[in-house]
């Protein structure tokens, strides 16, 4: 065989590697955001995430709430992987979100992946005595 079929197929090897690894670890899931109001514009705000995590190079390792025009309000990070640990909530004690602002958007990222495509929306004007909390039931925004 010659050396360019050699290199050839080493590059369709590590082409289905990549593909086999991302089918293993994609990306990050929120399945869920639960907003409770802690006062002035101030909101304490846990996120359900679900991600095959696989160890400290492919993990899970941030999420944000961020406002329609893409502004981050609050972010969470998150130091380790979660691998026995699936899914996992963590939360952020108090979020500010401007006067007015009615729409956010829950973001997750992952080591590999990057931030997720797929967002999830939380609509603060259907609050409950000071409470809302979001399934994700289909498509993320």
């Amino acid at each position: 065989m010659s050396m360019f079929g050699k290199c050839k197929l080493l590059l369709i090897g590590m082409l289905v590697q990549g593909m086999l690894n991302t089918a293993v670890a994609g990306e990050v899931s929120i399945l869920m955001a639960d907003f409770r109001s802690v006062g002035s514009n101030h909101w304490a705000v846990n996120v359900t995430l679900k991600h095959s995590d696989e160890g400290w190079d492919h993990y899970a390792d941030n999420w944000r709430v961020v406002d329609a025009q893409g502004n981050v309000l609050g972010e969470r990070v998150l130091f380790h992987p979660h691998v026995d640990e699936q899914p996992f909530t963590r939360g952020i004690n108090s979020v500010q979100i401007p006067a007015g602002v009615t729409n956010v958007y829950i973001e997750a990222h992952d080591k590999e992946h990057g931030w997720s495509a797929k967002r999830l929306h939380v609509d603060l004007a259907n609050a409950n005595s000071g409470h809302v909390r979001v399934n994700a039931s289909g498509p993320g925004e």
